[in-house]
């Protein structure tokens, strides 16, 4: 049986970690906070979940498609900064020196990627570790989120029942709820006055949007009424920009081998741990990885067969 997978929105727990630890730099100063906090997030992966494979998916570029649709997407996002932008080599390196592939593409987004991979592999189990709510709408019996919790000490399971008692809808409706209420963090406003319970009660009444707009003259209170009129082309917009893309982009390898994880490179996770200063991720390693054997302490071939003889 073909293992579970794990699926990491990469950016989503970078940002996540560079803003919880905050001032953590070498003796030279070089800013090492985010790489600490991913070195902790990669050493919890290792322990709780040893027998999933998968990735940490990144965002790369912008993404076309939703950009021509609304060129104010994600506009009111501000740039890197720069102390986290000369840490993302370091945890690219992290990641992999843990046994981690990575995936992405020019144009995608992680969001479009993962959604992407859990369709692929409809035979497997698929963890996402994020905190976007519109990763919400991939959930199913089989496709769960692990949202990291407030103080960073693990993870939240969120399944069907989970994301019903979190949002009032169900997987399938987070599309057209977020489509009604907006998602500032992409720069996606909603229907004006519309909130999350008033979202959650239209969609339970009438099951979709499109059935919404349809049946507008049914709304009881007229305030509401005229505004659901008065926004359908938002709502439409919207839906098109929050739906994720299960497609492959075209050129794009998923294969088993994409999604292969293998066994940590500790010689390769303490030399960039010591080189960054990360004296309790090496106190960890001392504790719960083998050794490194140095290259000097291996005996040569010639050495080898003197001691033979």
């Amino acid at each position: 049986m073909a293992s579970p997978l794990l699926l990491i929105d990469s950016y989503s727990q970078i940002y996540r970690g560079y803003y919880a630890i905050r001032g953590l730099s070498t003796a030279q100063g070089t800013p090492t906070n985010a790489v600490f906090a991913m070195t902790k997030l990669l050493l919890r992966l290792r322990d709780e979940y040893p027998g999933y494979d998968g990735a940490f998916v990144f965002d790369k570029g912008r993404p076309a498609q939703r950009m021509l649709l609304a060129p104010s997407y994600k506009a009111n996002r501000p740039p890197m900064p720069e102390d986290l932008r000369a840490q993302l080599d370091p945890i690219r390196e992290m990641i992999r020196a843990f046994g981690w592939n990575i995936v992405e593409w020019d144009g995608s987004e992680a969001d479009d990627l993962i959604a992407a991979a859990a369709e692929r592999f409809h035979d497997r189990k698929v963890l996402i570790v994020s905190s976007d709510k519109d990763i919400s709408q991939v959930i199913d019996e089989r496709v769960e989120m692990l949202v990291p919790d407030h103080d960073s000490k693990g993870f939240h399971k969120r399944g069907v029942a989970e994301t019903v008692a979190k949002f009032g809808v169900k997987p399938e409706g987070i599309v057209d709820y977020l489509a009604l209420i907006g998602d500032t963090s992409d720069n996606i406003p909603g229907v004006e006055g519309v909130g999350p319970k008033t979202a959650a009660a239209l969609l339970n009444q009438f099951g979709s949007i499109d059935n919404l707009i349809a049946h507008a003259d049914e709304i009881k209170r007229e305030p509401l009424r005229e505004k659901i009129r008065s926004s359908t082309d938002v709502m439409l917009l919207n839906r098109k920009l929050i739906l994720l893309d299960k497609n492959v982009p075209e050129g794009l390898m998923f294969s088993d081998e994409t999604f292969r994880r293998t066994e940590p490179d500790y010689a390769k996770i303490r030399e960039l741990a010591s080189k960054m200063e990360l004296r309790s991720v090496l106190r960890d390693l001392e504790k719960t990885a083998p050794p490194s054997v140095p290259p000097a302490a291996v005996p040569s071939q010639a050495s080898q067969m003197e001691f033979d003889f």
